[in-house]
């Protein structure tokens, strides 16, 4: 896994595309798996005592939320990401700002935020664990945005 991941390969995404497949399910079912395993990570993140671990968590939760959403909603990146087995990051980055639009300035804080913590509170180790806490509860009402409209 870790020379996938190395290379660029969203071992989760192409898992969850290769059973969606499998099981002729529908994209609002893809989206359904995407949801729950940002929700997943999500819980995993508040649980984390160590701040790098859980702002990385909570970034990957953000990630499964986002890709759900684009999946859901039929948006032409998840499209591009199934064609291109991966999500690379214009196409995210992409689906990010077409999301803000429909979900609003909550999504966009979470956007933000999930983002912060993937820079600061992974990359470069500086955030405590109250900081990488208090951007989970932006994370969090992003990802719920995005579960009201996927469930």
């Amino acid at each position: 896994m870790a020379e996938a991941r190395k290379r660029g390969i969203d071992v989760e995404y192409v898992i969850i595309s290769a059973l969606s497949k499998a099981m002729g399910a529908d994209p609002a079912e893809e989206a359904k798996a995407h949801l729950e395993l940002a929700m997943r990570y999500l819980e995993e993140a508040e649980k984390l005592e160590d701040p790098v671990q859980a702002s990385e968590k909570a970034y990957k939760a953000f990630e499964e939320a986002v890709k759900a959403a684009a999946i859901y909603l039929g948006l032409e990146e998840a499209r591009l990401a199934e064609r291109e087995g991966r999500w690379r990051a214009a196409t995210f980055f992409s689906a990010i700002r077409k999301l803000e639009k429909k979900f609003g300035i909550e999504f966009r804080l979470a956007a933000r935020e999930a983002w912060f913590l993937h820079v600061e509170g992974f990359h470069e180790g500086r955030l405590s664990l109250e900081e990488v806490k208090e951007s989970l509860t932006y994370v969090r009402r992003g990802i719920n945005l995005v579960a009201a409209a996927v469930r």
